[in-house]
Parts: C-alpha cells; structure tokens; sequence
C-alpha cells in the first residue's frame, strides 16, 4: 500500500529512550474507511490527531478520512501530491510541519510521501501493510497472497524507512487463508478489523515507551507489480487448475480478472473449484480452452488444460455484474414489488446513505459502482444499513443490486426474511425408492456451506437394519477434516453470522424448522432405514420434536441478555454493573443413533440461538438425516461455514473436536465410557467448556394405589419406547408385593400384542435394533441376567427373521447385586424388582444406589408420597403418573454418572453462552 522514497535507514529506537505518557499528537497520512476507522480508535484512546493528510475528492466525494476529520473539526489537508520529480514540495512540507506531530500514522497511504515528512516527528513515522513482512513487499500485496496461493495471510506495522516497506517491525499478526478466500473476505475478515485495532495497540506502545524495532530480514522477501496493470489481469489458461483458481480468487473484486468469452471481453467473480458431476447446460467458448465452458443454474463451470473444473458465480459483462448461470440471456425487465407502508419508509433512508457515500444526488437509475463507488465502499454500505434500519445484507447484494431502484428492491425482500430463490447446494446424491417415495440425500462431509470429500478418502457403509443391507457409503471424517470444518466456523463466526441481528438469526432457525415441516415425511423415512425407527414415531417424534425444538429456539435468538446489578459505590463516585450473556464462538457437538435428527435438534437450535457455530459430528451408524438436515440447512439460508456436519469414528473426528484448541464448548449425548473420554481431553487441550448427556438407569415405582392400567401401559412405554434405545428408558421397574403379580401378568399379556416388523409398515410397533453390534450387546445382557437368577418372563432373544430384531423382554426377581440391575441395557429388556410399601425411603434408597441419575418415575394417587419421591430421588428429571412426558420448554439432563447441563428449555442456552461482567465508574 505505502510508496516511500529517498528514506534515511531510521535509526533504532531504544524504547527507554521514549517517554511514557497516554496520548501523542498524531497525524494520519492516508485515506479509506479504514484510515477513518483508525482516526475513531485513536481519538476513543486519548491520543490527540493533530492533522489528517488525505487525497483529493473524487468528483464531489470526500475521502472517508476527510469526512470523518471534518465532523470532529481535526485539519484536514487534501494533497494532490508531495513531491515533483524527486523533490519534496516545499510549501506541502511547511504546511505538514505547521501541525506539529509527535508521530505521523499511515494506515493506509497511496501517496509518495518524502523523507522529510516521515523523519520530521520525534517518534518518526509507522505505516501498516497487508502481508507478512518482507513477503509481498508491493502495493497488490493482498492480491499477490491469494495469486501466490499462499497458505498464510496477515499484516505488518512497521517504522518507515528509505525503502519499498524495508523498515524494521512493530508488529505483524496473521491468519490462515481458506480454500474460498478473496481479497474482500481476508480484507473483512482479518486485515481490516485487526489491522485497525493493531494501529492504535501500535500508537499506544510508541506512547508508552514499549514499541519494538525488529530488523526486517531480506530473507524470503519479494516485491510484485500492482495489479492494477490491465495485462496483469488476463488469465492465463496455460497454467493449473489451482494457478488458474488462485488468479480469480486474487484478483476478486477488485480488479477483477479478465477473459474472451465468445469474443466477448468478461471479468470473473465468486470462483471455486467444483468437485461434482458436471452438469448439463450451454456450451460456450473460453479464450484458448480446448473444453467448453457450461453455463447452468449455480453458475459459470469451466474445465481447465489439467481437467480441474472452476465454477464462476458471477460475471461482470460491458461493466454490468451478472449472475453467470444468466449469461446468454436476454435481459429481463426489473422485478416488481408493492411496498408496505413501512417499507416504503426505507428508501428515504437508503437514498440518504447513498448519497453521503457517492456525494451526488440520487435517483433509481444510479448505479453504485459507474457512480464512483468502490469495495470499501459496499462495507461502508452495509454497516450504514445495519445501524440505520436493523437489516443485514450481504457484499453479493450490493454487486448483484447495483442500481438504486435493484438494491431497493433487494433490501426489501431480506427485511421480509427472503433469501436467493431456490437456493441448492450440489451434490453427488444417493437415490433410494422406499416408502412409495424417492428419497434423496448425500453421502459427503459438509464443511462451509458445501458437501465434500474426506481428506483421507476414507468412507462408512450404512446399513438398514431392518433387512441388513448396505444403503450407502458415505465419507468418514478425519481429524483435518476437522480441522477445516473449525476453519470455516470460525470465519462465519467472526463473520457474517455474528454480523446478523439476533432477530433476522431467529428468522434463518424458523425458516429451516418450516423446511423440516414440509419434508417431514422423507426425513422419516431416512430416519426409519438408517436407524430403525418406526415410521410413525419417526414423524410424531423424532422429526416433530426437531420440529419443535427449532421453532422453540428461534423464539429465544432474540430474548438473551444480562442484568444490572446494585453494588457499593466507589464513593464520591458511582459505579454501574451490568452483566452481558454472549456465545463461546466455535461449538462441537457429537451425538447418538437412536434419535439421529433430534439429537442433533436438541443441541444445535440452542448453540446456534446463542449465537455461536457449529462442527457437528452425528454418529457413525445413522448420519443420513444429518447429511439431509446439512442440505435443508443451506435452503433455509445458514450463512456458510455456520453449521459442519462431519460423520465420522468417535476414535478420530470425535477426539479431534474433544481437543480442538479454537473449539470452545463441546455438547455431547452418548455413554458415560465416551463421556469420560471427551471430559478429560477437554480438560488436557484448552479447559473447554463441556455438557454431557450420558448413560442412565431410571427406576420406576409403581406403589399399590396406582391406576394399574395405566401404570402398566405408561412402564411398558417408558421401556419399550423407540426400541428402548431411549437414555430415559425405565431401566428398572420396583412394583410394590400386593400388585406385582398382577402387574406382571398385564404386562406380559400386553407384550404378546407388540406386533415385531418392518418400522416402515404402519402398523408395527417395534422395529429393529439400530445396528448389529447393540444387538449382540442385549443377547449378551439377557444372558448374563438369567445366568445370574433373574428369570426371564418372556422375549430375550433374536427372532428368526432378517434384521437386527430383538423381541420385547421381561425378566422378574431382579435383585440389587445383579447386573441387570446395576447397568443399563439401553434396549427393550423391563427388569421388575418386588417391594415391600412398609417402608418408601428403603425403595427410593435402593433406586439412588446406581451410579446414574437421569431419569425416574413413580405412579401413585398419594401426592404426599409422590412429592417425598421427587424431593429424595437423585434424579434429573421426575415423573409422576406419567413417564417420557419430555417438552422443549422443559430442561433435560441428569445427575451423577449421567453427566451435567441441560438441554431444552431456557437453561439450555446457558449451556452455551458466557456472562461477562462489566462496571463502569462515573
């Protein structure tokens, strides 16, 4: 960015040689919003800007810098230059000198500026550049990173001296470049917001004495041409695929790489490499390409010399920016809305921001760019949108929306919480007709907003339980794969979902909970082949409860926040305190098979209401409704990068996210085994934050006094529900000795009803267990069981059919020593234990003798006794003449071995938020 010459080497400063104090009179040489940013944060720390040195206006506008210094009455110099020839400009340098600066700040300066200006202030001159120093030493050097293919970008604040950026350090900081990078993404993401915070740190340490002055190493150093160079920005199609993509990305937006297309001059924006099928679509002609490009609906796909195919999104075509899945096609007349009253309300308010931008009056033909506006500018754009009327909008909304009458009209559909129509994400499908339907689904990771390959290669057979046959095969994640997946939910962290309102968040989680509603049926039927369950209770149960739960959360995006506090004041002084609830950042989740989709509901709603993003991994043996509530997501508008869904083996992307050092919070439902695992490794990498929802052996109580039909109907369900692969499942029934006989007797003659089938037929009530290892697990369990002095009543074993069945089961004379009684089987087995009613608190101590404390239950018409159970039991959750009556407004979670936190309800969303407090003094 900084051109300086006939610089004298800068002597080094000792930082003992400087005088500690809180403010410096500064000059800013520079311009851009980001030089106006800097000005703002200098001033907000005390230090006094003395002068700011900008360019001249363009037309009628005013540099941003010139504009912000004018409102806070700081001089302001409009330099056309500093020099002719090689000489400094007298009158130029005695008009700077009149300023009287302590230190000149040029954060960011397109001007040569001479050495007697840079040399004149006490503590000489610090200048910021965009790349790691002495890499990139040029003005493009943003672009040169990308073009470079460099895997690390970042900045540099550095002393001037008489060179091109040759000066010793200050300081440099830097961050990872993502596979689908620009210059605008790293600019918005990182250079710009850091770099502006690193510029006052910077003033701040020269003030205080403590700025280091590193020599710069020549080691590795390189210097490109500006970009700016029209031949620079031809592409070159003789060069790889990945040269060829870096070139676009470079050069996105700003200046835009160039091409023939059909003799046509176009620029390309918004490239990314297409890892899917080619599609069908028109043929056109690329410069020198032997292949023809495609032009279809998600784009521009071009196949280049060593076969890698990039697809554009967006062509700038005789200066007009077009989709490119719309080039060839003739111009359609401008899309008409009636505006509410309210919306109407809009355009004064968006003619204003325009005009203060451009300077120029404005009507609905004006075109933002033609009209002298540039990338900074869109930014200035969109934060003015957000402060003045509460309405997020992306970069692509500006480019794609340019004249005013378009953008207008593109403003008022985001405020009515509409995204790009018919929004799909590409994938390879898998195709299965079942359930008189045709299923589709994909079977890769989705990391930032698209389905991909494992960087391993390696892939997961799932299988339907039901017949045992292999569905698919999908991708199996490995910890690098993880490694992106944080990669990218940070960017949409520190982004464009933290960017969003609360409320237009809100809007995305009700708008997938709708989507979820209108595929309800297809996301059943996954769920019934890939985990079991039955058809029916997939509909009312795990994908309506998901259903619920996304709308129950997208109520609270909006509703979170903190309190003030009375405390002593400081007197004379006051003080106040107020609280502040805010997300972690970059959550893992990793869920169980035997609610895939509502598992992934319960956690998710409430990490992504919170605020925060997600790298998801569902479990191993049912992952495909995950992969389809992936696809739905991208539908419903989830900014990329938001949600990551990775299924994988617990052994590797598990750990990985467990360990992940920018992860911050894990939520986890599965085993006590995995759970302890996942506790330590968080403990041992960054003391992340940890909810566990684990194992459970729920007693249930049935005294004498109870409706028995009703106490027989409710334990059969609190057992036999969903399989009994359910966490809240009764995993030991202690019925009292005056009706256990009859109990059991009802229980087993209800049992023999059950019908035992295909989960996808309509009247089965039980379908297969998730996948064959449970299965031999439960085998295994029954035996051991009866080989301890249980007897068996009816079921435990395996039916003589395909499919991983196992019938209904019910063992008595269960006794506390006993396995069955100690350990959860996780399975449709009733274990009935008899007591006595001479003595509850005996029974309520046997049923806390488990390690576990998730869940339990007590039928009786004594609500003395009923309310002594629930205040006695070590339990999570309490039913009373009820059993699995679970709700999303009603938090979820257990004691002791069963883990810690809550899902569901308010409390949830604490489970994924920080409270910061904050006194401030007056």
């Amino acid at each position: 960015m900084l051109m300086l010459r006939k610089f004298v080497k800068c002597r080094p400063i000792s930082r003992f040689g400087l005088i500690n104090q809180r403010d410096l009179n500064v000059a800013i040489i520079g311009q851009s919003t980001f030089a106006a940013e800097v000005y703002k944060l200098l001033l907000k720390n005390g230090h006094r800007v003395v002068g700011v040195f900008t360019i001249l206006d363009k037309g009628n506008r005013q540099d941003p810098l010139a504009v912000v210094a004018s409102e806070n009455n700081t001089p302001v110099f409009k330099i056309k230059s500093w020099r002719k020839g090689e000489n400094a400009l007298p009158e130029i340098v005695a008009q700077y000198k009149q300023v009287d600066a302590e230190l000149n700040v040029l954060p960011f300066c397109s001007q040569f500026i001479p050495m007697e200006v840079i040399e004149h202030p006490k503590h000489k001159s610090i200048c910021y550049h965009p790349s790691i120093l002495p890499k990139h030493r040029g003005v493009s050097a943003i672009n040169w990173t990308l073009i470079n293919g460099d895997k690390e970008a970042g900045f540099s604040i550095f002393w001037a001296d008489d060179g091109l950026d040759t000066g010793p350090i200050l300081s440099q900081k830097s961050c990872p470049v993502l596979p689908d990078d620009t210059v605008d993404s790293l600019y918005n993401r990182f250079l710009y917001p850091e770099g502006i915070k690193s510029m006052a740190e910077a003033v701040d340490m020269v003030a205080n004495g403590t700025a280091p002055v590193i020599p710069q190493s020549t080691e590795g150093s390189s210097f490109e041409p500006s970009v700016r160079k029209k031949a620079l920005q031809k592409v070159d199609w003789s060069k790889s695929g990945v040269d060829i993509q870096n070139f676009i990305r470079g050069l996105d937006s700003s200046p835009g790489a160039w091409t023939i297309i059909d003799e046509t001059e176009v620029k390309l924006y918004k490239s990314s490499i297409w890892k899917n099928e080619s599609p069908t679509g028109d043929q056109v002609t690329v410069d020198t390409l032997q292949i023809p490009a495609i032009v279809h609906d998600k784009g521009l796909l071009i196949t280049c010399n060593d076969g890698l195919k990039i697809n554009i999104e967006r062509l700038s075509v005789d200066g007009k920016m077009i989709a490119a899945s719309n080039y060839g096609n003739a111009d359609t007349a401008q899309e008409t809305i009636d505006y509410t009253d309210q919306e109407k309300a809009y355009i004064p308010v968006v003619e204003t921001i325009w005009k203060n931008i451009l300077n120029m009056d404005i009507s609905k033909d004006t075109h933002f760019f033609q009209s002298g506006a540039g990338s900074m500018d869109v930014v200035r754009l969109i934060e003015e949108i957000k402060d003045k009327l509460k309405l997020t909008l992306k970069n692509d909304d500006v480019y794609m929306s340019p004249v005013f009458s378009d953008f207008c009209n593109t403003l008022v559909k985001r405020s009515r919480g509409s995204t790009d129509d018919n929004i799909r994400v590409e994938y390879d499908p898998v195709v299965v007709e079942v359930n008189n339907m045709k299923l589709q689904f994909a079977k890769q990771l989705f990391i930032n907003g698209q389905f991909v390959d494992s960087e391993s290669g390696k892939t997961l057979e799932c299988i339907n339980p039901a017949d045992e046959s292999v569905i698919c095969s999908i991708q199996c994640a490995s910890e690098a794969d993880v490694d992106q997946a944080v990669i990218a939910a940070s960017r949409a962290f520190e982004g464009e979902w933290s960017e969003m309102s609360p409320r237009d968040r809100g809007a995305v989680m009700y708008k997938i909970a709708d989507l979820l509603d209108k595929n309800r049926e297809e996301l059943a039927t996954i769920e019934s082949i890939d985990s079991g369950a039955v058809y029916t209770l997939a509909l009312k149960t795990h994908i309506g409860m998901s259903i619920d739960v996304w709308k129950y959360f997208a109520g609270w995006a909006d509703k979170i926040h903190g309190q003030t506090i009375p405390i002593s004041h400081a007197r004379p002084n006051r003080n106040l305190t107020f609280t502040k609830k805010e997300p972690f950042g970059v959550c893992g989740i990793i869920t169980p098979w035997n609610y895939p989709l509502m598992m992934l509901s319960w956690k998710m709603a409430a990490c992504l209401a919170a605020g925060n993003t997600v790298v998801m991994k569902p479990t191993e043996v049912s992952p495909l409704t995950a992969l389809k509530f992936a696809e739905l997501s991208v539908e419903a508008g989830f900014p990329a990068g938001v949600i990551n869904i990775l299924p994988g083996l617990g052994i590797e992307a598990g750990r990985a996210i467990a360990e992940h050092p920018d992860i911050r919070k894990v939520g986890f439902t599965g085993s006590t085994a995995t759970g302890h695992a996942i506790m330590k490794a968080s403990a041992e990498s960054n003391l992340k934050k940890v909810s566990l929802e684990l194992g459970g052996k729920s007693p249930l109580i049935i005294l004498d006094d109870c409706d028995l039909d009703k106490s027989v109907r409710m334990s059969m369900g609190g057992v036999f529900f969903n399989k009994g692969e359910n966490c809240i499942a009764a995993g030991r029934v202690f019925v009292e000795s005056s009706i256990h006989d009859k109990f059991v007797d009802k229980v087993i003659e209800e049992v023999k009803k059950i019908k035992i089938g295909n989960p996808l037929e309509r009247d089965t009530h039980h379908g297969p267990q998730n996948h064959k290892a449970h299965l031999e697990k439960l085998i295994n369990y029954c035996n051991k069981a009866k080989n301890e002095g249980a007897e068996l009543k009816i079921g435990g074993k395996r039916p003589d059919r395909p499919g991983y069945y196992f019938e209904p089961t019910v063992f008595t004379g269960v006794e506390d020593h006993m396995f069955i009684a100690q350990e959860e089987s996780f399975g449709p087995i009733m274990a009935i234990t008899k007591f006595s009613s001479s003595d509850l608190d005996a029974v309520i101590k046997r049923a806390n003798s488990t390690d576990y404390g998730l869940s339990s239950g007590i039928f009786t018409k004594d609500i003395s006794k009923a309310l002594r159970f629930a205040e006695k039991i070590d339990a999570g959750t309490v039913f009373i003449n009820t059993y699995n009556k679970t709700d999303v407004a009603a938090p979820f979670g257990g004691f002791k071995k069963s883990g810690f936190g809550k899902d569901l309800g308010e409390e949830a969303l604490n489970e994924y938020l920080k409270t910061k407090c904050i006194t401030v003094e007056y």
